[in-house]
Order: C-alpha cells, then sequence, then structure tokens
C-alpha cells in the first residue's frame, strides 16, 4: 500500500461509520470523517484524536453537489473512499404501498450520492494508478435472496451493486480497486438492537479498504467472502 493513504468516510460521525474511521486509522490511514453535520463530525473527530488517531471531520452532504466540489476543492487527492452514508430501512412499507417520494430521497443518498462521490475521487485514483472504492452495500440489495422488502432500502442497494459492477468495469486494470461490502445486521441506530457488533461490520468494509493490489474488483462480500449477488 503507498505510504499514509488518504481516506474519506461518508456518513461517518455515528454507527458503522464512525468505527470504520477508526480501524482505518488505528492501520495508519489519514482519515477523513465526512459528516453532514459539522458539530457531531468534529465530536466523533475530537475522540479519535484524543486515541492518537490521524483524523480530521470535513463537512459532507452526498446530496449536495455545491458542498462535494467544495470538498474537493479543499482536499485534493483521496486515495480510499467509503461511501457509508446511507438511509432509511423501510421495514414499515411494501413495495405496492410504497411512498415513492421517500423512496427517491434513499435513493438521493443510497445511490446517487455514492455514485457523485465516486465521480469526484476517481479520476484522480486513476491519474495516480491507486485507489480504493468500497461501497457499504446490504445483503437486502441481493437479488438471490431478495423478498418483499424493504422496498426502498433494498432497490437502492441493489442499485448501489450495479454501480460498483459499472465502476470496476471502467476502471479496471488502473490500479484502482471498486467493491461491494454488506457488512450484516449490526446494532447501530438503524439496524437496531440485536444484530453484530459494530466492530465486526466495520472490520468487513476495512477488508475491502486494505486490500493488496492484487486483490478482487468488482465484488460483493461479507467478512471477506464473496457473497451472492
Amino acid at each position: 500500500m503507498r505510504p499514509s493513504p488518504i481516506a474519506l468516510v461518508t456518513g461517518a460521525n455515528r454507527g458503522i461509520g464512525r468505527e470504520v474511521c477508526r480501524q482505518l486509522a488505528e492501520n495508519r490511514l489519514r482519515v477523513l470523517i465526512g459528516a453532514r453535520d459539522p458539530a457531531k463530525g468534529e465530536a466523533a473527530a475530537l475522540e479519535m484524536a484524543r486515541g492518537g488517531f490521524d483524523v480530521e471531520a470535513v463537512a459532507l452532504d452526498v446530496t449536495d453537489a455545491a458542498s462535494i466540489q467544495a470538498l474537493g476543492d479543499k482536499l485534493g487527492a483521496v486515495d480510499v473512499l467509503i461511501n457509508n452514508a446511507g438511509v432509511d430501512y423501510d421495514t414499515d412499507q411494501t413495495p405496492i404501498s410504497a411512498d415513492l417520494a421517500r423512496v427517491r430521497r434513499t435513493f438521493e443518498i443510497n445511490l446517487f450520492g455514492a455514485w457523485a462521490m465516486a465521480q469526484a475521487v476517481a479520476p484522480g485514483m486513476r491519474r495516480r494508478r491507486w485507489g480504493r472504492i468500497v461501497n457499504v452495500s446490504s445483503g437486502a440489495g441481493a437479488l438471490a435472496s431478495m423478498g418483499r422488502g424493504p422496498p426502498g432500502y433494498s432497490a437502492s442497494k441493489a442499485a448501489l451493486n450495479a454501480l460498483t459492477r459499472l465502476l470496476a468495469g471502467e476502471l479496471a486494470g488502473t490500479g484502482v480497486l471498486v467493491n461491494s461490502v454488506c457488512p450484516g445486521w449490526v446494532s447501530t441506530d438503524m439496524g437496531g438492537r440485536g444484530g453484530r457488533l459494530v466492530q465486526d461490520g466495520a472490520a468487513s468494509v476495512v477488508w475491502a479498504a486494505m486490500l493488496p493490489d492484487d486483490g478482487p474488483t468488482g465484488g460483493f462480500f461479507r467478512d471477506g467472502r464473496p457473497v451472492a449477488w
């Protein structure tokens, strides 16, 4: 791996994203904690910095082109992108009764936010001939096991998996690896109680961020093992 890569994690002030930041910093990456709420991002960064980690909070709304552009102008190079921002595990909806305005809002973050971030950082990765893009997906987005719901969340994660394949195809042979990762059902504010430890879910994501240069690309993984699409 290149010396001191810079990693940007979206939606990183809490839950899986926050723990991914901590683990990446533990692996000696410089980590940017992306958060829509600057105060919450700063609080997370301060706590990690007290532990001696190289972290910085950055204001970022993945649905706002101006926010992405402003961050890009400020940062320059990003070597590792973790598209972690995600919303609305809509178990209260069904495909037939779903509020489509709500589903569109879910897609804005879960798919188009990740897509916009990839467009912002992938050209630089390609020029430098090195990079990692990790799309935090879900088993709910696996077509092989998909049922009735949660409809908006499941459809958005299936689309995110498609984006992973498309990006990996375009970036093949450039040194940029693009993969989807399902962290599993994790006990977080969105996941609820009863899931696995957040540390274990985050480790699944960090595995993909730390892949060697001959590692896989265009895959869907949980805990380092392939998941059926």
